[in-house]
């Protein structure tokens, strides 16, 4: 199972700037060892408001017990709190390839919609709505927008995903999900993300505090 985890640091106040240091420099190490045990897929840093400290997590696990555990074996746990939501396959999901897509520089995004087939829709005019979502999906995909898809928990009646989307500007990615066939029917909330210098993906030898 893949889980995205929101982990939010406090910091003591009062806390000595070598402890913390130590801590940080402890928590990248950490950081790659997961990596490099398939546990932690990505990292970023959302937006942030002045003093806050937080971090968006890809993790996989068996469940949510191993999950624990990796998270617990994190030196900043001490100060942390982590909210964690479970990732369903969707059956759009580029994976493998997504995760090594990089055929443009750009910031990534994620973005969650929640769509809702208005009342007395025909089930004809539903099928093909999803079907042209479908095939648009895997030509992002191609293009490097769509890097991974999931399905997230909702009521019944509506169908929520998680989206790990690239575009080289917040401009062009609100245009790319614009032009998408079940837009009309979405709800999206849109999340543009910066590098954390502990992230798999950067693929550097050293971890980074």
């Amino acid at each position: 199972m893949e889980f995205l985890v929101t982990m939010t640091t406090h910091v003591p106040d009062g806390t000595a700037t070598d402890t913390v240091d130590q801590v940080r420099t402890r928590e990248a190490k950490r950081s790659c060892e997961l990596a490099r045990e398939g546990q932690l897929l990505r990292l970023w840093r959302p937006p942030l408001q002045p003093g806050e400290w937080r971090t968006l997590g890809l993790f996989a696990a068996a469940d949510g017990d191993v999950l624990e555990e990796a998270l617990a074996s994190m030196p900043l746990r001490i100060w942390r709190s982590d909210e964690v939501t479970p990732l369903s396959a969707h059956p759009n999901d580029p994976m493998p390839a997504g995760m090594t897509t990089d055929s443009f520089a750009g910031p990534e995004f994620l973005i969650a919609m929640t769509i809702t087939v208005p009342p007395g829709t025909p089930a004809a005019v539903a099928d093909d709505t999803m079907a042209r979502e479908a095939l648009r999906a895997r030509e992002l995909a191609g293009q490097g927008h769509l890097l991974r898809l999931w399905a997230l928990p909702g009521k019944p009646g509506r169908r929520r995903t998680l989206g790990l989307w690239r575009a080289r500007d917040a401009a062009e990615m609100a245009a790319v999900v614009e032009a998408l066939p079940l837009y009309a029917w979405m709800d999206v909330d849109t999340t543009q993300l910066t590098v954390h210098p502990n992230d798999p993906a950067l693929q550097q030898g050293e971890p980074h505090a």
